[in-house]
């Protein structure tokens, strides 16, 4: 008993000892890092953001959207990511947090990179992007990203019609591997067949490379037609819940019907409202004729990738965030792309070069399973 009672001392005391050794290590040597300390005076947002709005052209470049885009985001989700003062400290102001969200999405930086230019913690850096990109996701995608109805479904048919010469096309559809690093836990289902870690944006574009649609998250494992499959857009379609128009003629000077259609490539299963290419090589003129317009129709999906890449430049890089962080960086960049190409059009910056995938040269066989 006696020999019992020492042994459970001595257990005590070493878990005593242990834990007096990591306090101690995690002993802050700073209330606030002497980097910090001068954010009011060499931080960027306090350098650079003032002199910025006096040059149109590079704040454009800067943060990927006008002054008055900037302006409108901000007026509509300042009072949901304001904070309140301390005694202790002051709170970031809300057109700060907006800045340095819209630099870690348009440069690609680390949280760790934007750390040393605004002379902010990298935990606060993480914690405000989060919570912007929420907000922006929570304040804009009903407006910027509603479910078309049949008058929009109309629209965007004549825009296809004109611009891609296919007739009652509604939609393009395809699949975007984001790349990510591997997630704690999630073993090998998000290692695609290109080889690394990613999850999977699910979308579908209409004829101004905006998108209608959009669902995140998927294993990087799963290829394009079983995603697909998953989502509320195809169970709608299944379902007849979409409120697409009814078949009419291809031309005015035919008197039969067609239905309206989504277009994707070889990986998707063929539907009544779904088309894709024919497969194979010893295709007659027809049936190359019908590819070749039906692959006109579908590149706007891949320019619209490329587009969104491009301005947002976080896609350049492995996001080193968790899962549900990443999908709202995801969505949070599907917003502003619907939003700055409302607003300031297809405005680019100058380093900015919107070409094709090299996926658009894909055979239309080629299989992405």
């Amino acid at each position: 008993m006696r020999f019992a009672k020492n042994k459970c001392s001595q257990i005590l005391y070493l878990l005593y000892l242990r834990r007096k050794h990591r306090l101690a290590q995690n002993k802050r040597e700073y209330w606030i890092h002497p980097l910090l300390q001068v954010r009011y005076v060499e931080g960027a947002f306090y350098i650079l953001f003032e002199k910025l709005r006096l040059h149109s052209d590079h704040f454009f470049h800067y943060f990927r959207l006008s002054i008055t885009t900037f302006d409108f985001i901000l007026e509509r989700i300042n009072m949901r990511i304001q904070k309140q003062d301390s005694v202790m400290r002051l709170c970031v102001p809300p057109n700060e947090m907006l800045a340095v969200s819209l630099r870690y999405l348009a440069s690609g930086n680390t949280f760790r990179d934007l750390h040393y230019t605004y002379r902010l913690g990298e935990y606060t850096i993480r914690n405000i992007v989060k919570l912007v990109c929420r907000t922006i996701w929570v304040a804009f995608h009903e407006e910027y990203l509603p479910l078309p109805n049949q008058e929009k479904f109309l629209e965007i048919a004549d825009g296809f019609r004109k611009t891609a010469q296919s007739p009652n096309c509604i939609g393009a559809v395809d699949g975007k591997h984001v790349r990510v690093n591997k997630f704690s836990g999630s073993g090998s289902m998000n290692l695609n067949y290109k080889g690394y870690f990613s999850i999977v944006l699910m979308a579908v574009v209409d004829s101004d490379y905006r998108f209608t649609f959009i669902d995140v998250g998927a294993y990087g494992k799963d290829c394009d037609s079983s995603v697909f499959q998953e989502t509320n857009f195809w169970k709608f379609l299944q379902r007849g819940e979409l409120n697409i128009p009814e078949p009419r003629p291809l031309h005015h000077t035919l008197s039969e019907t067609a239905p309206f259609v989504v277009v994707g490539d070889a990986a998707f299963a063929l539907n009544k409202n779904l088309l894709r290419p024919y497969g194979g090589y010893s295709l007659s003129i027809e049936i190359k004729v019908f590819n070749y317009r039906l692959i006109r129709a579908r590149r706007f999906v891949e320019c619209a990738f490329g587009i969104l890449a491009n301005k947002w430049r976080i896609f350049h890089r492995p996001m080193n965030v968790s899962k549900y962080f990443c999908r709202d960086i995801v969505k949070a960049s599907i917003a502003l792309h619907n939003l700055v190409r409302l607003k300031d059009g297809s405005r680019v910056a100058n380093d900015d070069i919107y070409s094709t995938p090299s996926t658009e040269l894909r055979s239309p066989s080629t299989k992405r399973c």
